[in-house]
Parts: C-alpha cells; structure tokens; sequence
C-alpha cells in the first residue's frame, strides 16, 4: 500500500473519532446536568428551620387571613353568642360604674351636709347624729311627708289610715325597707311657740324629720329640695318620695311599683303633666318667671304632679350635690321638673299614682288595679281629708296583709 492511502485511511479514522469525543461529552454534560438537579442539595443557613409541606399548608392558610376580602368574611362570622356575650358583660360594667360613682357623691353630698351643719353651728337632727356613711344599710324607699306647723289634724289623720305606728314602723324600717317621716323646717322665731309644739309631737311618735328650712307656702321649692339633701344624708336608698299630707297612699302597692324599676339608674316616677304657665297676678299657681316659658299661653314642660312622685338614688344625689346652683320657680312641681329635664332621665308616667276618691279608687280596685295614691284634683289633696282620709282608706285601702306579704 502507498504512502498516500494510509495517510487518508488515517484521517478518516481520526475524523470519526472526533465526531464520538464530542457526542460523548454532550451525552456526559446532560447526564451530569440532570443528576445534579435530582440530587444536589442546596445548603441552608445555620439555624434556618424548613418548612415541612403541612406547615407551609398552614402558612398558606394565615397569609391568605390577611386578604381584606377574607378578614371582612372572618369578621362576618362571629357568632351571635359571642356578641352577645360581650354586650352583656359591657352593659353590667358599666351599670356597676353606675352604681359606684352614685355611691361615691352620695357618700360626698352627706359628708358635706355634716359639715355645713357644723359650719352654721345647726343642731343636727337625732337621725343625722346615727348616720355612718361608710356602711350604711341599703333601704327600698324614704317616704317623706310634707306637712305644715297648721296641720296637725291632717297629720293625726294619717297615723291613723295608711302610716303603720310604733313597733309597725319600726318593723317596716326593718323588714321591708320603708321609712316613713312627715317633713317639716322650723318657724321664722326658731324656739317659738310652733317648734316647742313640734317637739313634742315628735318626742311622742317619733315620726318627724326636722329639716334646716324656715316654713312658708312660697318656699315650697326651697322645701323640696332640702328634703331630698337631708333625706339622701340620712339614709341610702333606691327612691325617695314625696307626698302631701292630704293624699291617701297603698304603700305596699307604692313598694311593688317602684321595685321593678330598681335596676334602672335615673328614674322619675309620677303623674305626668304640662300644664298651663299662669301669667296674671293674683291667681293660684301665678308664674313669676312666666318669661322664661315663651309666649303668653305656653305650657310647662312635662313634669309629675306634686301631691306625690318618685326619683331615684342617682337624682336625689344629684339635687344634694348641685343645690346650690339649682333654680327655684314658684311652684315645687316645676322647680323639680327643671332640676331633671336636662338629664339623661326616664320619665314614668303612672296614673295610679294620681286616682280620684271613691267611687274611682274603689272601682278601680274591684278591678284588680290598686291605686297608689288617692286624692281629689279640684282640691289638689283630699277634700276636707282629716275627716274624709279613714272612708278613702276603707274604701279604697290595699289591707295590711298586702303590706306585709309584699317581696320588694
């Protein structure tokens, strides 16, 4: 063979193996490519923890919470117990705050009254003098009875219809929570003749609460509201009343009424009305401050009658500790009415507190519908009542075992 034919029988052999390196090392480079995608291991940072495929899952489930979509579906589906249950737990918190700065001003409005009494060099009156504001018993209701020095028959009247006596009172006081004093301040000549006689009727009933108050028919509003700061100083209860002397009262029904509203924090209980503002001079009723009401033929404001209403612990409080920036007007009624038309206050109106005499208290009460207080409108009281208050009493009378049976 010559020189030349080996040299191209060489050259192809050199060429085919050229061909088979460079397939080789691609074939070497993918294989190398996909062995390190299946089984190279990234190297993770020291400390870094991995997530397993359920926490991811549950990752997932938390970042996709805060979707605004998804947190206005998860805020959608709180359950009804569960707002209920926080609105009750808001509302009693808030009715014992309730409870709690009442107590605290009218533990204050006592202490001041004390003091202002000590300051005058006023004698203190013998319930005053047992008062101990720091753990005073909790009562239903004060009844206070306003009376005149002229009213002794009226007085003697009552004692002997619808205000238990005696070991009866004190029971009452003890037993049911009622306390029950007629109301009155002292003459213009303190010491006089009119006081002397009033100590004595006390000293023998023991019934009469003296308040620091010169009498007179113009300082009815001056009255009231002394007695509603004497009263709350004195005792702590859940409604103080006031009622005239010539009214006939079921005080077991009275008792029953207000009881239910006992959870209420500002109560005003009484015959509602909004009578007319009397400008001409010389009449019954006559309105000084007529001005104040607008134009001529304008009514009063919603207010309870006088001959008997209610307020609550929160109220007479409120009159102790505001009573010297309280305005008076002319009539009692509408001074009181003033005193708690800008309040967060509820008004409630019972007509049973306002029942004519018999015949109307004594249908009503073959009815089943108990009166709380009887009287006749024309006379603003019971007409004549020393001699007419024992026939309302046994006409239209709830009987003692009412009474006495009564859960307040």
């Amino acid at each position: 063979m010559s020189w030349k034919s080996k040299a191209d029988h060489h050259s192809s052999r050199s060429v085919i193996s050229q061909k088979w390196t460079l397939f080789l090392c691609l074939v070497c480079f993918c294989s190398g490519m996909l062995f390190t995608n299946r089984m190279w291991t990234i190297p993770e940072h020291k400390g870094m923890a991995r997530t397993t495929s359920i926490e991811a899952e549950e990752l997932k489930l938390v970042s996709g919470g805060c979707d605004l979509k998804t947190l206005q579906q998860n805020q959608v589906n709180f359950s009804s117990k569960d707002i209920f249950g926080k609105v009750f737990k808001t509302h009693n918190a808030i009715h014992t705050l309730d409870k709690t700065i009442s107590n605290l001003g009218m533990e204050l409005a006592a202490a001041k009254s004390v003091q202002e009494s000590v300051q005058r060099s006023s004698p203190l009156s013998e319930d005053l003098k047992q008062t101990d504001t720091s753990g005073r018993r909790k009562y239903l209701m004060v009844i206070g009875i306003n009376t005149a020095f002229s009213s002794r028959k009226r007085r003697d009247s009552v004692r002997a219809t619808w205000m238990p006596q005696g070991e009866k009172r004190k029971k009452l006081e003890e037993e049911k929570g009622i306390i029950i004093r007629f109301v009155i301040g002292h003459s213009a000549t303190s010491g006089g003749i009119l006081d002397r006689a009033i100590e004595a009727e006390d000293k023998k009933h023991g019934d009469l609460l003296r308040l620091d108050h010169v009498e007179g028919y113009l300082e009815l509003s001056a009255k009231t509201k002394t007695y509603f700061v004497t009263a709350v100083s004195l005792w702590d209860a859940d409604f103080y009343v006031k009622v005239d002397d010539d009214v006939h009262v079921n005080i077991g029904t009275l008792g029953e009424t207000l009881a239910r509203h006992r959870s209420k924090p500002r109560v005003y209980i009484g015959c509602m009305k909004s009578g007319p503002v009397l400008s001409q001079r010389g009449v019954r009723y006559h309105e000084p401050e007529h001005w104040k009401f607008g134009e001529a033929g304008n009514k009063y404001f919603r207010h309870a009658t006088g001959q008997l209403y209610a307020i609550s612990n929160d109220l007479a409080t409120y009159i102790s500790i505001n009573q010297h920036i309280l305005h008076k007007y002319a009539n009692e009624d509408v001074s009181l009415g003033s005193w708690i038309i800008g309040l967060d206050v509820e008004h409630i109106d019972d007509r049973r507190l306002c029942c004519g005499t018999p015949p109307d208290c004594e249908w009503k009460a073959q009815a089943g519908n108990i009166c709380i207080a009887s009287f006749d409108w024309s006379c603003s009281g019971i007409c004549k009542s020393a001699e007419r208050i024992k026939e309302v009493h046994r006409r239209c009378g709830e009987g003692e075992n009412v009474l006495w049976s009564a859960t307040f």
